[in-house]
Formats: structure tokens, C-alpha cells, sequence
């Protein structure tokens, strides 16, 4: 199968650019830096030339609701519009696990990405799933303010990035399926903990501050809203396991 992965050069594309091409797929890396912009749409169409499926794992990191609706609504369309053109079968876009219980910031630009999909003219597929264990080291480097870090109130059940892969790979494979099962990892996690236990682990003594994020995100971070749903899928990998590999 010939496909393309927005966003191949992410924490969790690389991962689907690695597993599928071990898997026997050809692919292509859809970034900047191999000169594609998702947002102008400056290289698509000749990117996604003989390309069946895109997987698309594309991000933007930004606090606002404005901004993320428009980064995700915009290299949503460009894509599909890109892929209508060249006569794609299956676009793949993956979302995160309650989103719809706070449509404001990133989970506002999500919503927005999962209705131009549903909308669109290909054959789609989208899978939710929870944070990544990597989530925890992008905490501490966007929230340390000197000696101190400031730890969101969450509850989580963070996620190994490869067996997110793994699974847009094997929807690939499966063909066009709509909304699948939300993909959680084996644990639920107070974000703060894990944010220590890292610390802990490269021996840095900042002191973790835990925070109430103000409004409606917030919300669902401290109640758990972003949770998996029971019946959904459950990842294999524990924080604790994939701390241990870091080195």
C-alpha cells in the first residue's frame, strides 16, 4: 500500500512512518522540512501523487481556540481537498480522547478537524486516543518557570506513542471504518505524580506545583473527562515501563 503521514517527523510519526514501512508499505513523510506546508498546501498534490491512504498525526501547539481551530481546519481541507484531486481511497486522522466535553483551545481545533473529516469527500477513519507518556517531558519543558514546575490538575491514563502507531497502521490497513474505539493506556495517572516520577528519574530537583487550569479544560482535566470510556481499547506499555527505557 502506497501512503503518506502528515505530521511523519511527530512523536507519533515516526512511529507510523517506522512500523509500516517494516510492514511492507511504501511511504511518504508529509512535513516542512520535506517540503510539504500543510498549511499553504504548498506541495501536497504532487506529495500524495499514487497515494491510497494518508495518515494524518499533524499538530500545532498553541493554548488558543482560535488558532487551533484554524490550523486544523485548514490542513485538514487542504489535505482532502489535495487527496480528492489525486483519487485517494482512506484518510486517517487521529484525535484525542474527550474532546467534546471541552471545546475550547486544542480540543476546540480537534473537534473542528474531526467534522471536516466526517464531512469531507474521502473515506475516512479517526481514532481518539489519551495523551502520550511523552506528554509528561513536553509538560515540563512548556510549564517550568525557574525552580518550579507548574503541573496542570489532571487525571490521565497516558499511552505508549509506538501502539498509538501501531494502531493508525492496522486502520490503514483495514480500510475506511469511521469513528473506531478509543485507544487509552493501561493505567489511570494523576499528571503531577508522573511529572515527579520523571524528575525523580533524571535527577532534577524542581518542585512540582500542581495547578487548576481555569474554564471549561480545566474542567474536564480535573474530573477526568479526557478518560477512555469503558469497552475501549487499552495500550499494553505503562508510564513506568516506558520511563525506564529513557535514558
Amino acid at each position: 500500500m502506497d501512503m503518506a503521514v502528515a505530521g511523519g517527523t511527530g512523536a507519533v510519526g515516526r512511529y507510523v512512518v517506522s512500523i509500516a514501512r517494516d510492514r511492507g508499505h511504501r511511504v511518504t513523510s508529509l512535513s516542512r522540512s520535506e517540503g510539504v506546508d500543510l498549511v499553504t498546501g504548498r506541495g501536497l498534490r504532487e506529495a500524495l501523487q499514487g497515494v491510497d491512504t494518508v495518515i494524518d498525526v499533524s499538530g500545532v501547539r498553541t493554548l488558543s481556540t482560535r488558532k487551533a481551530v484554524d490550523f486544523f481546519t485548514t490542513t485538514t481541507r487542504n489535505l482532502l481537498t489535495a487527496e480528492k484531486a489525486v483519487q485517494s481511497r482512506h484518510h486517517i486522522a487521529l484525535s484525542i480522547v474527550g474532546i467534546d466535553k471541552s471545546v475550547s483551545g486544542l480540543y476546540a481545533g480537534k473537534l473542528a478537524q474531526e467534522d471536516a473529516v466526517r464531512h469531507g469527500d474521502v473515506p475516512w477513519t479517526i481514532l481518539r486516543s489519551t495523551q502520550f507518556h511523552e506528554f509528561v517531558p513536553m509538560t515540563i519543558s512548556a510549564t517550568s518557570i525557574g525552580p518550579m514546575v507548574l503541573v496542570p490538575k489532571m487525571i490521565t491514563q497516558p499511552v505508549a506513542a509506538r501502539e498509538v502507531a501501531e494502531a493508525l497502521v492496522e486502520a490503514a490497513e483495514q480500510g475506511p471504518r469511521g469513528r473506531v474505539a478509543d485507544l487509552g493506556g493501561p493505567r489511570r495517572e494523576q499528571l503531577a505524580e508522573l511529572v515527579r516520577e520523571y524528575l525523580r528519574k533524571s535527577e532534577n530537583r524542581k518542585l512540582v506545583v500542581n495547578v487548576p487550569v481555569p474554564g471549561a479544560m480545566g474542567q474536564a482535566m480535573r474530573r477526568g473527562d479526557l478518560i477512555p470510556a469503558a469497552g475501549s481499547a487499552v495500550g499494553r506499555q505503562t508510564f513506568q515501563r516506558w520511563l525506564e527505557t529513557q535514558t
